[in-house]
């Protein structure tokens, strides 16, 4: 940790371990927090049944074991969200000990929401003020010890990005943690609410109803406040007494309703806002009138998020992103390249010459890296989008997008999904469909849920890059910018014609927070930038390899027959008997080289050709022929809805089956403008037709949980793969006049 952090943990015999969560809204500094108290040290995964991340962290403080769960984000404990009940029900679950609840100083008002929720909960709370920087240049001064005698909680100042306050903050959740749960937190809403509350509690008390899961008067107020997951769990837990509570629940809502005009649940949050004014103002909460809070950020947003300007500067913040990632990138690369190029020879000189030796050159090296060498391009793309994820540009994106997101049916919050899946280039449609949750509307989700997979993500990039830098070299980032523009651009037009045709429902209003502009930490992007490309390299080191062998089988068997066979070969001999009985420096040497590779050629082509997936290529091509695509590109194509990244793997495998020769072994990138049968126009269309095909499985399944049915993943992979067959084939025979 920093701030020597770890220096100073004890050495002692362990103590019983603990579990502290660690909660707080979005953009509150959290995750900073989360990787600075735990490092390396985190297990990421989801949430049992449900789709939103799970973080846990292990670490140890005066020999006590602790392990921090990072809760999802989240303004409130209400079950308007999948992040919400997720927090909710993991600090219900009676598995955490105490909550560091992590909030803005610059923004407390609204951030303690949160706390106040959590300690009505009974939950043992410390209050960490995080970013103490922003809020002292913003003029604000904040009382910890007279907040904490209001809260009856710890306070504790912190800048995580500095390391200050960390320890004190986790030094003092230890400490309350061992006092167990505490006297929630009983605020006063008003003599009709708080009447109706003590008769619901004390039915409550009463009947013992989930007595050791939830505080009484906590239980009363989800009541009230109409809460659908509470009430279930009460119908569950007891019928009868769940019958009474409702009628004082219907009643209660009935009086609020005439008496104020206005639902329990906001007559509630009024009252807590209330609460929490009268605490700020009662010298909690200092500010210097001298000093604007409009400060840099409100002054960056004049310009970044201006009409005119704000799409503008989005557009060139994207594209230098890819001149980024290009230019730094194409080193690395090189090096990966060629270290599974010498990979590859060194195989060949040690293993003997037949199967074993082609599934390992031909089917391991030449798939898996062919995948593995942008692993470099895309660490660089993933620590840019981190950047602008941690910076808080990310949500300036999403505010200026829902403006064109409105016109074309889809709600604003579908931007996020749309990112999550490589709106930028880099994600995943996985995590970007389970992002849907946080849409209300079904139709507008079933809308982004459909369109998203047309997002450049992760796994075709490397189909992308390829193509880009081996037929467009000098315009490689300019043709990446475009095909990340071509996603949104289809996926919008084809959200309106589906919201104007099958999936037609009413708009719903879009609310989101600017967070003030911060300079990310180094720690924070190298660990989000990690933790994705190793995602992306364990998979490739295991589905992907599993489907290159796959295909290297598929490409391999059944062997070309004997009496096939016997001509190449004898062809092939005799061309290398003329090779060796020519001198050295003989000017027909060059012609019986090119000869020779050409029978190899042509005998490696054939015994593909003839391998089950030769057939299945060769059987589909008069069908994408149109489109510029040959049948080894159709085997790709076909072990793409596998995974993405497997298109790339595959046609490493391909052309390296076809490519026989041990000493000329070229990159894929080579092979490919070598081969007569390839062109820009093939390579742009076949890079449309992978960023609009069909899905992957992986994604369909999770199409299908969120869809709730498979009709729709039928429809995905039909609907997808005519429409990109249908622009591919345009683009391709345009190409070929424009290219002639």
């Amino acid at each position: 940790m920093s701030d020597g952090m770890e220096g100073r943990i004890g050495h002692g015999p362990a103590a019983a371990s603990l579990r502290i969560a660690l909660a707080g809204n979005p953009n509150c500094g959290k995750t900073t927090v989360f990787n600075a108290y735990t490092g390396a040290r985190q297990h990421v995964g989801n949430y049992p049944g449900v789709t939103v991340d799970r973080k846990e962290g292990h670490l140890e403080l005066e020999g006590r074991s602790i392990t921090l769960v990072d809760l999802p984000g989240t303004y409130s404990l209400t079950a308007f969200s999948q992040e919400e009940l997720v927090a909710r029900r993991e600090l219900s679950a009676g598995n955490v000990q105490a909550v560091i609840d992590v909030a803005d100083a610059s923004a407390l008002e609204r951030n303690l929401l949160l706390t106040v929720q959590l300690l009505e909960m009974g939950m043992p709370v410390v209050l960490a003020c995080n970013m103490m920087d922003e809020a002292r240049a913003a003029g604000i001064q904040i009382d910890m010890e007279r907040l904490g005698q209001f809260l009856h909680a710890p306070v504790v100042p912190m800048i995580a990005r500095e390391g200050e306050g960390l320890r004190e903050a986790l030094a003092a959740a230890v400490n309350i943690a061992g006092e167990g749960r505490r006297e929630p937190l009983r605020l006063s809403y008003g003599p009709d609410l708080d009447t109706a509350l003590l008769e619901l509690e004390q039915i409550i008390e009463t009947a013992g109803l989930l007595k050791g899961v939830y505080a009484p008067r906590w239980l009363a107020l989800k009541l009230l406040e109409n809460d659908g997951v509470i009430l279930r769990e009460v119908r569950a837990a007891d019928a009868g007494t769940a019958a009474r509570l409702e009628a004082v629940c219907r009643k209660t809502a009935a009086h609020i309703r005439d008496t104020f005009n206005a639902g329990t649940e906001s007559i509630i949050t009024d009252h807590r806002y209330g609460f929490i004014h009268s605490i700020l103002r009662d010298g909690v909460l200092d500010r210097d009138p001298a000093r604007d809070r409009l400060a840099l950020s409100d002054k960056l947003d004049r310009v970044l998020t201006n009409a005119f300007f704000g799409p503008l500067i989005m557009l060139g913040v994207l594209y230098l992103m890819y001149q980024i990632t290009f230019e730094v990138g194409a080193y690395p690369q090189g090096w990966v390249e060629d270290g599974f190029g010498l990979l590859g020879d060194f195989f060949k000189d040690v293993l003997p010459e037949g199967l074993v030796s082609s599934l390992v050159v031909d089917g391991v090296i030449a798939g898996v890296g062919g995948v593995l060498s942008f692993v470099p391009l895309i660490m660089i793309m993933f620590a840019l989008i981190s950047f602008l994820e941690d910076s808080g540009y990310m949500a300036r994106m999403a505010y200026m997008m829902d403006r064109v997101f409105r016109f074309f049916g889809l709600h604003g919050a579908s931007v996020m999904p749309y990112v999550i899946s490589g709106g930028i280039a880099g994600g995943c449609a996985i995590p970007g469909a389970m992002a849907t949750r946080t849409l209300r509307s079904p139709k507008e989700k079933l809308a982004t849920l459909l369109t998203l997979p047309y997002m450049t993500c992760g796994a075709k990039l490397p189909v992308f890059l390829l193509l880009a830098g081996a037929f467009f070299p000098e315009n490689a980032a300019t043709v990446m910018f475009g095909i990340m523009l071509a996603g949104w651009i289809f996926a919008l037009v084809v959200a309106r014609l589906l919201r104007s045709s099958i999936v037609k429902g009413e708009a719903t209003p879009f609310v989101m927070e600017l967070p003030p502009y911060r300079m990310p930490t180094l720690l924070s992007v190298l660990l989000h930038c990690w933790e994705r490309a190793w995602m992306y390299i364990k998979k490739a080191g295991t589905v992907l390899l599993a489907i290159s062998v796959v295909i290297w089988a598929a490409m391999t068997f059944p062997s070309l027959p004997e009496e096939a066979a016997a001509p190449h070969e004898a062809r092939i001999a005799a061309l290398e008997g003329r090779l060796e009985a020519l001198p050295a420096g003989a000017a027909e040497r060059e012609d019986v080289e090119e000869e020779l590779a050409r029978a190899r050629d042509a005998f490696g082509e054939e015994k593909l050709a003839y391998s089950v997936a030769g057939r299945l290529g060769k059987w589909v091509e008069p069908v994408t022929r149109p489109a510029g695509f040959d049948w080894r590109t159709d085997i790709a194509l076909i072990a793409g809805v596998a995974a993405k990244e497997a298109v790339v793997s595959t046609m490493g495998t391909a052309w390296a089956l076809g490519e026989q020769d041990p000493d000329d072994a070229e990159p894929l990138a080579e092979r490919l403008k070598s081969d007569p049968g390839w062109s820009k126009a093939t390579a742009l269309a076949l890079m449309l037709f992978v960023l609009l095909y069909s899905p992957c499985f992986v994604a369909l399944v999770v199409i299908r949980q969120e869809a709730g049915n498979w009709g729709w993943v039928a429809f995905s992979i039909l609907f997808n793969t005519a429409l990109a067959y249908a622009v591919a084939v345009g683009v391709y025979q345009a190409g070929r006049i424009l290219w002639a």
